[in-house]
């Protein structure tokens, strides 16, 4: 029994997940350079009135779940809950708004929120996100769910949909708040504490509410869609026909506002069918923010962004048996005598600054010991030094797979064909359902 245990809501990492992580990762890096976009990384923490400026006072993020504490000076930090204020604080603190617009910005980042700990959900996560900051043009809109999609699609995830809708512009949803205002008012004794407070400030959160007597009030309420402007409307029909030019399937979802307050226009989510319990989850988010930079003290800019749960999308790769290519160590050498183990520390510091996977016994094993060291660890080839070896100073390849030698010797003065006959079987492989 462990002395000490990790704090609730976290999670270790261990090496296998690691590398499965690891292959998520270089795949969502490169579907976004392949869309332009350049990496960008922020700070764990930020003062605290970047994340209430910018994710907005009404929501649950800023209301609930910050942790926020005081640091030496007596200011206030917060952990970062989300990426998409830091990296809009680092857009204008840095000046990028000078440089050619759009800026496309690519992040992966840990954070921090103080919610009830389920599937899926923890205290410390990880997102992967994309900004897109100065571009008012609904292709851009396009574009963003065109990259999830491309993702999801390259990184093997399956049974998902998307979902979209329209917020309106700024200036546009006053009309409809009024109209939402009317409808809730006769039933503010059937709303949670919470949902009673927001229709003051923001009413458009009270859709997104997840207690069960909020949902049953706002299904009649009237829909945002109905009350858009001409040219919001307009918009969002270009949104929609540019999905369908890419044959890109969705569905125009009402009831979508997202959770923060910065959001207008497009807002979409990729929800994720699990096939066996019949629920959905979002497995990712996003939507325009065109007033956020300004908030943040930046000039009149629109931005454009989403994000996604590594914990969740890892989880839902695994439970549809996704196959990774799984790091496989290359060579192990068995020495035992104190020469033998020189030579052999010269092999590996060789092989070692070529890229080859290499290792020798450090403790003192026995040769059996050594040989059941490296079944265990699954080596693809084994080289033994022993004293014939040693005068000969020609060696063997063992191929773990097959349990034969390869034909072929390697001379120990020059290892260059030793290099080469490794190399050429590759060190990756996909692991079999």
């Amino acid at each position: 029994m462990a002395q000490y245990k990790k704090v609730k809501g976290t999670l270790d990492l261990l090496p296998q997940t690691c590398c499965e992580w690891e292959e998520i990762e270089k795949i969502f890096a490169r579907v976004c350079r392949s869309f332009a976009y350049g990496e960008i990384r922020i700070p764990t923490f930020e003062y605290t009135e970047v994340f209430n400026r910018g994710v907005g006072e009404t929501s649950d993020i800023v209301q609930k779940e910050m942790y926020t504490f005081e640091d030496r000076g007596g200011r206030s930090i917060t952990l970062r809950p989300e990426g998409t204020a830091g990296v809009v604080r680092a857009f204008v603190e840095n000046g990028l708004f000078n440089e050619t617009l759009p800026q496309r910005l690519f992040y992966e980042i840990s954070a921090f929120r103080a919610e009830n700990v389920q599937k899926g959900r923890y205290r410390e996560f990880h997102q992967l996100g994309v900004e897109c900051l100065g571009s008012q043009s609904p292709m851009t809109d396009v574009e963003i769910i065109s990259l999830v999609q491309l993702f999801f699609q390259q990184v093997g995830l399956k049974n998902y949909e998307i979902r979209l809708n329209s917020l309106g512009s700024i200036a546009g949803r006053k009309a409809y708040y009024q109209a939402l205002l009317a409808y809730l008012t006769p039933h503010t004794d059937e709303l949670c504490s919470d949902c009673r407070q927001r229709m003051a400030k923001n009413p458009l959160r009270v859709l997104d509410c997840k207690v069960p007597q909020c949902k049953a009030v706002v299904l009649g309420a009237p829909k945002i869609t109905d009350c858009l402007l001409p040219e919001d409307q307009q918009r969002f029909q270009t949104v929609l026909q540019g999905l369908d030019n890419l044959s890109i399937k969705y569905t125009v979802d009402p009831k979508i506002v997202r959770g923060l307050d910065y959001y207008c226009h497009t807002v979409f989510e990729f929800v994720l069918n699990d096939v066996e319990s019949g629920q959905a989850a979002t497995i990712c988010g996003g939507g325009r923010y065109d007033g956020l930079v300004t908030l943040l003290g930046g000039p009149d800019l629109p931005g454009m962004g989403f994000s996604i749960g590594l914990e969740r999308l890892h989880s839902a790769l695994q439970e549809q048996k996704r196959a990774y290519a799984l790091r496989r160590p290359d060579l192990f050498i068995v020495a035992q005598s104190e020469a033998e183990r020189q030579v052999a520390a010269g092999i590996v510091w060789h092989l070692r600054r070529l890229g080859i996977t290499v290792e020798q016994d450090v403790e003192g094993r026995s040769f059996k010991a050594q040989m059941k060291y490296m079944n265990k660890h699954n080596f693809r080839y084994c080289l033994v030094l022993g004293e014939n070896e040693l005068n000969s100073k020609i060696v063997k390849l063992k191929d773990l797979d097959s349990g034969s030698e390869l034909n072929e010797q390697f001379n120990l003065d020059d290892l260059t064909d030793l290099n080469k006959a490794i190399s050429l079987n590759t060190t990756w492989k996909i692991e079999e359902e």
